[in-house]
């Protein structure tokens, strides 16, 4: 997994002062076209049910559209290593006859379905905000908001009319994923060509997002808090793609028409009707957010290499300086491009609280088969200019309340952890902040030295290594021998499997969800952010 980016906060400042500069150099490529093929026949027509009138163009010049992420971002852990209409515009009104895309509308005027686009090339220049000049600043939630992945704390109640119709589709084409994914492509590309540049030349990576990004959605369909949320996270972080407001009708036709074929034996009008309301709504979600987003910020940054620290053979510590201030919060995450795999986009966790100089870190593990990881430990160098998308991600810290920190990192997902010890320290805070750092073997450990010492600079930080080879216990073990946890909030950070086995450990020892943050890794790499 390419886990999240962490680096000292004192760590890095070689390269230039603190000046912002521009790339003197902005790779560019020849994307590859890919042959379609089959069609099917075309489903009513898909239409984004408006746009804010205020809301600018799209950036003609960028990528496309992949899968989702979590309000807390991306299970840091990380993951590789964790969106105009045409002409005739229907209202609102005509697409809220159903009680979940009735409800999605009225939290926020409607959202864009899951689809998957990918990131274009490198474009010749980069967009800039076209709104106030002060820069966004990334909004801190007191709680934590459950991701469309996790399991949803809010009482089962009785599926809508359209949420049933929608998970019934969505059970019979399961079984035959991989075909209805294939298939879906190939009629985009076929009838939309133009849209082919936007996605990468390759696409074995990009196969199963769809289908987990639409899984997602069906599930909570009828969670207006989730699904809003979870969509307008997918919109803006979909600018970074070049993806405009004309592309999803597109993406809703090939969408049904894939469905319609791999789902013939339950398929049927009424069916048909509940995903075009829903998927209509969905991407409305989407579209507004990127509209919105457009006015306060760019679609993506360029940033300079300006240290490459390899802690290990395969764990790098990258810092980098963007050429615009990058306002982020501590615990956030964002996606990066490098310029030898255009349009392949991988989550990457802050490895510090933000800093005066500007400057920005990530821990990168490369992972077997992983292209951007693999690129940036091995192959980047200072002076190298990758790209940045938007912060994302909603593990950070709630300074209107006093409650200790029970922080849980595994491998390179204790970079955010060190940002959020960061973070309460440059607060004054002298809240018990309690941090397990979590690695198979001691050369694992690559960043203990640093967290020792932000340990002994604060006396109300602890600092314990649990090495999986050396002790009688496995971490989330180690974390209900500790304790009592009553009065902390809970961050976790990495792979996804001690995720799942540290939220068990956590709710065992009597934390209740609603405080327990961490970023699903499959949301991240489904929200392609």
């Amino acid at each position: 997994m390419d886990a999240p980016t962490t680096t000292s906060a004192d760590n890095g400042t070689s390269g230039g002062g603190g000046g912002w500069f521009t790339p003197r150099k902005k790779p560019t490529t020849t994307p590859d076209s890919e042959p379609g093929t089959p069609e099917a026949r075309r489903p009513a027509a898909i239409r984004p049910v408006g746009r804010p009138t205020d809301a600018p163009e799209t950036p003609a010049d960028g990528t496309a559209v992949p899968p989702a992420s979590t309000t807390g971002s991306a299970s840091t852990g990380g993951p590789e290593q964790r969106h105009e209409p045409p002409e005739a515009i229907p209202t609102p009104a005509q697409y809220a006859s159903s009680p979940a895309a009735a409800g999605v509308a009225a939290a926020s005027s409607a959202g864009p379905a899951p689809a998957t686009l990918t990131p274009a090339p490198f474009a010749s220049t980069a967009p800039s905000a076209t709104g106030p000049d002060e820069p966004r600043v990334p909004a801190q939630r007191p709680a934590p908001v459950s991701a469309p992945g996790q399991a949803a704390s809010a009482p089962a109640r009785e599926a809508s009319p359209d949420a049933i119709l929608i998970r019934r589709a969505m059970a019979e084409v399961a079984p035959v994923a991989e075909k209805v994914t294939s298939y879906f492509y190939a009629l985009l590309f076929v009838r939309y060509p133009d849209l082919r540049p936007l996605f990468p030349a390759a696409m074995d990576t990009q196969r199963d997002r769809l289908l987990k990004a639409l899984l997602t959605a069906a599930e909570h369909i009828d969670n207006t808090d989730v699904l809003v949320d979870y969509l307008q996270n997918l919109g803006r972080g979909h600018r970074k793609y070049g993806t405009r407001a004309e592309h999803y009708p597109a993406v809703g036709e090939c969408l049904i028409g894939a469905l319609s074929k791999y789902a013939a034996e339950v398929w049927n009008e009424e069916m048909e009707a509940a995903w075009v309301r829903a998927y209509t709504t969905i991407s409305q979600v989407m579209i507004d957010a990127a509209a919105r987003d457009e006015l306060r910020a760019p679609a993506w940054w360029y940033a300079e290499v300006v240290t490459h620290d390899l802690r290990t053979p395969d764990v790098a510590v990258i810092t980098v300086r963007p050429d615009q201030p990058y306002p982020f919060l501590a615990g956030q995450y964002t996606s990066v491009e490098t310029p030898w795999w255009p349009r392949i986009w991988r989550h990457y966790s802050f490895a510090s609280a933000p800093r005066s100089d500007g400057l920005l870190s990530f821990h990168v593990k490369a992972v077997p088969a992983g292209w951007v990881s693999n690129a940036l430990v091995h192959r980047a160098r200072p002076g190298d200019i990758i790209r940045l998308g938007p912060p994302a991600g909603a593990m950070t810290v709630d300074h209107t309340t006093e409650s200790g920190l029970l922080c849980v990192g595994g491998g390179t997902g204790i970079a955010p952890i060190k940002a959020l010890v960061e973070d309460v320290a440059e607060h004054g805070d002298r809240r018990s902040v309690e941090v397990f750092y979590g690695a198979r073997t001691d050369h694992d450990l690559y960043d203990i030295d640093t967290m020792l010492r932000l340990q002994q600079s604060h006396p109300w930080l602890a600092v314990r290594a649990i090495i999986d080879q050396q002790a009688n216990q496995q971490l989330p073990d180690a974390i209900r021998a500790y304790g009592p946890w009553d009065e902390f909030d809970a961050y976790l950070s990495g792979p996804p499997g001690m995720i799942r086995s540290g939220v068990d450990a956590l709710r065992d020892v009597g934390i209740p969800s609603d405080r327990i943050r961490h970023d699903s890794v499959e949301e991240l790499v489904a929200a392609g952010s």
